[in-house]
């Protein structure tokens, strides 16, 4: 792994063939340094940010050392903590992308698809709280996120959703792939039995332009009306695609945006990186058994966690270690729970 003192001095270099005049006559290589700037240029950025936090963490200790003032001490202790949190995910950060020579290999946004599974309106239910769980952990990450399609149960949750996490994010989500299974009161039970519902979860990354080639003639297109919310000048025009892969047989849909333009954008969205998963199933499928199970990861049919609510407990059945505080982990604090599949199921 490269050192950051290389990477810099590396930087330094580039800088300086960059300002080069006679380098504009040599576009390949012009370009070629470029592109490599651009990469490096996120390793030095993040490394800003930790140099930042350390000249914050070190006012801090200045305004502790000073007279008492037991409000401006105690904001000065709760900000130190929060930025030392944050320097120890800013440092894994970096470790990766020096590992990475400045580019994740599996960097990719993320399409999400979730879908309720046995249990009826419960299950949609279910579908509905997995999907904003995941919305607030990517709030909390600063990753961007589109909702592609959704089909709603009318009671509150969700057949099924589909939706893009823009960033880093398959290194942190590819886990969270599989069957996610609830056990709760629902809201509606008057006898207070407990019922087990389910969801599935697939996490698909966005492949780049380069991955997957589509051919206009592959595919058939219809237009129809859409069913969801938004209005009635959605539920009155045809905005809603639903697109055929006659290859594959692949069908997908999208209803969310008000033009079929914006909805044909999304459903090609979702049919790309179908058809990525569907190639690496493919390859993997060519692949012995050990070797299989190690480049595998959580499939739609998998049984991966249990939520049980009246004992506060989240169970991940992959690596058998459960988690209390279940409500504050549905609001999006999914961090400990990724860090710890991370550590155990990376290869």
């Amino acid at each position: 792994m490269p050192s950051l003192d290389k990477t810099k001095k590396e930087y330094k270099e580039l800088l300086s063939q960059l300002s080069d005049p006679e380098l504009v006559s040599d576009w390949e290589k012009f370009e070629q340094l470029s592109k490599r700037k651009k990469e490096l240029d996120k390793i030095i950025e993040k490394d800003k940010e930790i140099e930042e936090i350390d000249r914050r963490i070190l006012e801090n200790k200045i305004i502790l050392n000073a007279p008492d003032d037991e409000e401006l001490n105690s904001l000065a202790e709760t900000e130190t903590s929060q930025l030392q949190e944050k320097r120890k995910k800013l440092e894994k950060e970096l470790e990766d992308m020096l590992k990475g020579g400045g580019v994740s290999k599996k960097s990719h946004s993320a399409i999400i698809e979730i879908r309720a599974g046995t249990g009826g309106d419960e299950a949609g239910l279910f579908a509905a709280n997995l999907y904003y769980m995941y919305s607030k952990y990517a709030e909390l990450q600063g990753w961007k996120q589109k909702l592609l399609d959704s089909h709603s149960t009318g009671v509150g949750g969700f057949k099924e959703v589909v939706f893009e996490l823009r960033g880093n994010v398959f290194d942190n989500m590819k886990y969270e792939a599989g069957v996610h299974r609830v056990q709760r009161i629902p809201e509606t039970e008057k006898s207070g039995r407990i019922h087990t519902s389910t969801a599935t979860v697939a996490v698909l990354p966005k492949p780049k332009s380069t991955e997957i080639n589509i051919k206009p003639d592959d595919l058939k297109i219809d237009h129809y009306r859409s069913s969801g919310p938004g209005g009635q000048n959605v539920n009155k025009r045809e905005t809603a695609i639903r697109i055929t892969h006659i290859p594959t047989g692949l069908v997908v849909t999208s209803q969310t945006e008000r033009s079929q333009l914006s909805n044909k954008e999304n459903a090609i969205a979702i049919l790309s990186a179908r058809l990525l998963e569907k190639k690496e199933e493919e390859e993997i499928s060519k692949l012995g058994g050990k070797r299989k199970e190690q480049v595998g990861w959580g499939k739609r049919s998998e049984k991966i966690r249990t939520y049980n609510f009246p004992q506060d407990r989240i169970t991940d059945h992959r690596i058998k270690k459960s988690w209390s505080k279940i409500e504050e982990i549905m609001e999006g604090k999914l961090d400990k729970i990724i860090k710890t599949l991370q550590d155990k199921l990376e290869y």
